[in-house]
């Protein structure tokens, strides 16, 4: 005699893996929530924003705890950079483009928000400051972490090779990340040479060939993905173009940073759950998408103190996965009780 078949209707649910990063959690009884129950995640960040067009406190409230702003004027980063509260933001101060480069002259860059930088002469090396040096010296004054350069090759000037490198360099001898918006061919091959630290959106204009992944993989080049504005809910060339970048970097090693590029279009303050999806749709697990949007990068650590908790049970599969996060709140860590 053999063991029926399980009643699919009465079968056990089987939470999904969220792996490490994930803690059964509940709330303390003296909270405003006393004895919920949910998932303790660590303080989530968004790789991408811009303050200048959504509000220096527009995530305030979310469940974002941390910001990279990439590409603001020097008074709002001069202004914000040092504020207490959340979300604890990183700045790379203004675009560093090309005279007559992007974004100079676009209907949405505030005064102020982007950098002309003249073409370094000879071999960039000499006893006076270069103007990449100034340049880079100038966003690290005004509270910049990181630098941002622009090439977008379609619609302006972008950096020759020589003068790229000389930003990189006086950006790494101040122990600042560089990163860079690419558009246009050829654009991430420069950036790839140039030893740029983390490209601002997944590469939407042209299809990078394997071995120049391999090459983004090899340096430890990381991609902020911005997968929903290439095509705000619609299939397009660029966003089938990005997902195909996207998940070809994953499959050679690629770390991937969850970004929105917040300001850019109708997206929701706070976890944007279409980019989640998308992101599952390019090839992460659950494990790997709570890394993507856990990542503190730039800084080395995560902030100590506070916690992401997400109510509820965990999703049973993964495409429940990014709207069960959109729930997500910043709580205080004392706030909760480990299961």
């Amino acid at each position: 005699m053999t063991d029926a078949p399980a009643d699919p209707f009465t079968a056990p649910v089987i939470a999904l893996d969220l792996g490490p990063l994930a803690v059964p959690v509940r709330r303390s009884l003296n909270g405003d929530h006393p004895g919920e129950t949910g998932t303790m995640l660590p303080p989530l960040v968004d790789h991408h924003v811009h303050l200048m067009l959504v509000g220096a406190d527009a995530l305030a409230d979310t469940a974002i705890a941390g910001i990279l702003d990439l590409g603001a004027p020097l008074d709002l980063v001069a202004a914000r950079v040092h504020r207490d509260g959340l979300p604890r933001a990183d700045f790379a101060g203004a675009f560093l483009t090309a005279p007559g480069g992007y974004p100079i002259g676009r209907p949405w860059a505030a005064p102020g928000c982007a950098r002309e930088v003249e073409p370094v002469r000879g071999d960039g090396r000499s006893a006076l400051p270069s103007a990449a040096e100034t340049a880079v010296s100038e966003q690290q004054a005004f509270g910049a972490s990181v630098i941002k350069v622009a090439l977008n090759a379609d619609v302006g000037p972008v950096f020759d090779a020589s003068t790229l490198d000389a930003i990189v360099r006086a950006a790494h001898e101040r122990g600042m990340p560089v990163v860079a918006h690419v558009e246009g061919d050829g654009m991430t091959r420069l950036a790839v040479e140039a030893g740029v630290d983390a490209l601002a959106h997944t590469p939407f204009t042209e299809h990078v060939d394997d071995a120049l992944v391999a090459r983004a993989v090899a340096i430890g080049q990381r991609w902020i993905s911005t997968l929903f504005v290439t095509g705000y809910g619609t299939v397009t060339p660029e966003s089938e173009r990005a997902a195909d970048n996207l998940r070809r970097f994953l499959d050679a090693g690629g770390r991937v940073l969850y970004g929105t590029d917040l300001g850019n279009g109708d997206q929701p303050l706070g976890v944007n759950p279409d980019e989640l999806a998308l992101l599952i749709g390019a090839g992460l697990d659950a494990p790997a998408l709570l890394a993507a949007i856990a990542d503190p990068w730039p800084r080395p650590a995560r902030a100590e103190g506070i916690a992401t908790f997400v109510p509820g049970p965990v999703p049973d599969i993964l495409d429940d996965v990014p709207a069960w996060l959109a729930t997500a709140c910043v709580v205080p860590t004392e706030d909760l009780e480990a299961l």
